[in-house]
């Protein structure tokens, strides 16, 4: 066989196992053609992610891609979730984007969606090891040959992360690139909750907030679960990122004081509802909620006029509270020195 066509053998037969890697990595569904160049396999550091997240309740302990693919399902599911009828009265629903896309394009796409995928695993990872993240280490563990679609893929992952998670991923120095995940409570729930194990829990609580806000700031029970549902989250069947789901709402976040459990007065047979507990009004408000809130029907919170309205008056009702406490410190500070004089 002639040595130019050997070569040509070796190098397609080279891209064959960086694309099996990447499958087995990433958990892809698409199989690049061979006459696409394909990205390099992962670096070292990249494989070195433990295949499994420590501590999340689930009987089994699933490979990487099953974890992975199962976030982004959630996120989806997320993105489509509608609170209720009311939404839809405030904001006018986008038009769906037509489905028809040729190959060339469903082949881009797909592995775009594959490098979401890693990039929010690798994410999560960090930010369970509170490793620092910068971009020249995304761009060489994961997104690799695709650099010119960073701000793309890191945009997708990034609302994943939000959404399911409750986590920003926010630039903290500019000039270095380093990125860091904030969680959207003001406090560290999650290392009280959590106990410093598993996936952040804090995006299901931002839902449940979510909910009772635009229900009048008390939810029926049903109301909550039925969001949940649409989200593919159930009472009683274990979520590889929330555990057990009705026992985290209706017992450690009531324990926490994030939520309010309680039955409605004179309901026979009983009925239950939610309202906010008093350390979601301490680590959160109304405007942060309605801006998760509007993440998800993929808009602004000015979208909803009534709710955006709510939101406002509070946010200005907690200015003026921080100034009367602001004042009361002054006010001692000064009574403290006129008694040392």
């Amino acid at each position: 066989m002639p040595r130019g066509q050997k070569s040509k053998l070796r190098a397609r037969e080279k891209r064959r196992q960086a694309r099996e890697e990447l499958k087995e990595l990433a958990g892809a569904q698409a199989t690049a053609p061979e006459e696409e160049e394909s990205p390099s396999s992962p670096s070292p550091s990249f494989k070195d992610v433990p295949q499994s997240s420590s501590a999340t309740e689930t009987p089994s302990n699933p490979q990487v891609p099953e974890r992975v693919h199962s976030t982004t399902t959630t996120a989806a599911a997320v993105s489509n979730t509608r609170f209720d009828e009311g939404a839809n009265n405030q904001v006018e629903e986008r038009p769906n984007a037509s489905q028809a896309q040729d190959t060339p394009k469903h082949w881009h796409k797909s592995h775009i969606e594959e490098k979401v995928t890693m990039l929010v695993h690798y994410l999560l990872h960090k930010y369970q090891m509170k490793e620092p993240i910068t971009k020249a280490d995304m761009l060489k563990n994961v997104i690799q040959v695709y650099k010119n679609h960073f701000h793309e893929i890191l945009k997708k992952a990034s609302d994943h992360i939000e959404l399911v998670f409750g986590l920003d991923v926010k630039e903290v120095d500019p000039n270095r690139n380093i990125y860091v995940l904030v969680n959207k409570l003001e406090l560290d729930y999650d290392s009280r909750v959590n106990d410093n194990r598993g996936m952040p829990k804090t995006g299901l609580l931002m839902t449940v907030l979510g909910v009772i806000f635009t229900k009048g700031n008390r939810a029926a029970e049903e109301e909550v679960w039925k969001v949940l549902n649409m989200m593919g989250i159930y009472a009683g069947e274990n979520n590889f990122i929330y555990g057990e789901p009705r026992k985290l709402i209706t017992q450690d976040l009531v324990k926490e004081n994030y939520l309010e459990y309680r039955q409605v007065p004179n309901s026979d047979p009983p009925r239950y509802e939610f309202l906010w507990g008093p350390r979601a009004h301490a680590e959160t408000s109304k405007m942060k909620v309605l801006e998760f809130v509007a993440k998800i029907h993929d808009t602004v919170p000015s979208a909803f006029p009534t709710w955006y309205e709510e939101a406002l008056r509070d946010e200005e009702e907690r200015a003026r509270a921080r100034a009367w406490v602001w004042g009361l410190g002054k006010l001692h500070v000064l009574q403290c020195k006129s008694i040392l004089c």
